[in-house]
């Protein structure tokens, strides 16, 4: 409830953890929106550019990153250890194939092992990263739940998968529905209540994994 408040007061503080064609758009439109946001990124330029106010998404434009940055809404660090601090960590990093063209999710395994490390009651995590169908209850929970917290009740845990089409003027981050499922009905909830403060369009659907599906459906159409 408390971190519900928060969302819905815009003084829950935001990371994202991936700046690239998806993350950093995201995290832009969470500042505009007036949140207080991190971006965590292992690419030093990255970070670098972001906080000299400098755009390298062509959906970005340098005027908004610069005004954010200038106002201190948006930052960007290589220091997972900015994770204690924040409300709502939403991951967004890449998960190439392999050449036996299966997924590789191991950016998202090191995501979630920094997050699992400072971890604490009140935080609402996301998985944007496009996934096979499980991924977030049989891989991601275990490892968030493993020093005693439980989700639903201490945290929260959902999948909600990235959606863009980068370089379209008329479809962007704001007006693309967004798909939304939690590991429980209150995950699913306060998630509804994050991306409700940036996004338009909310579908909420019954599972992480059938918000997985969903992704996966997409991709293969």
């Amino acid at each position: 409830a408390q971190l519900e408040r928060r969302i819905r007061a815009k003084t829950a503080r935001v990371g994202v953890i991936g700046l690239g064609y998806v993350g950093l758009p995201l995290a832009v439109e969470f500042a505009r929106e007036g949140f207080a946001v991190t971006g965590i990124d292992l690419d030093r330029s990255r970070v670098a550019q972001v906080n000299a106010g400098q755009s390298y998404i062509p959906d970005v434009p340098g005027r908004t990153l610069a005004d954010l940055v200038r106002t201190k809404r948006l930052t960007a660090t290589g220091d997972f250890a900015c994770l204690r601090g924040l409300d709502a960590i939403i991951i967004c990093v890449p998960t190439p194939l392999r050449k036996t063209r299966e997924p590789d999710i191991s950016y998202i395994l090191s995501a979630a092992q920094h997050i699992a490390v400072s971890l604490h009651r009140g935080q609402v995590i996301v998985l944007e990263s496009t996934t096979y169908p499980g991924t977030t209850d049989e891989v991601i929970l275990p490892m968030l739940q493993a020093r005693g917290l439980k989700v639903g009740r201490d945290f929260c845990l959902a999948f909600s998968p990235e959606r863009i089409d980068p370089g379209n003027a008329r479809f962007s981050t704001r007006n693309i529905p967004k798909v939304i499922g939690g590991i429980t009905p209150t995950c699913r909830r306060v998630t509804v209540q994050l991306y409700g403060q940036i996004i338009q369009t909310l579908i909420p659907v019954t599972s992480t994994k059938v918000a997985e599906m969903v992704k996966l459906l997409e991709n293969t159409f």
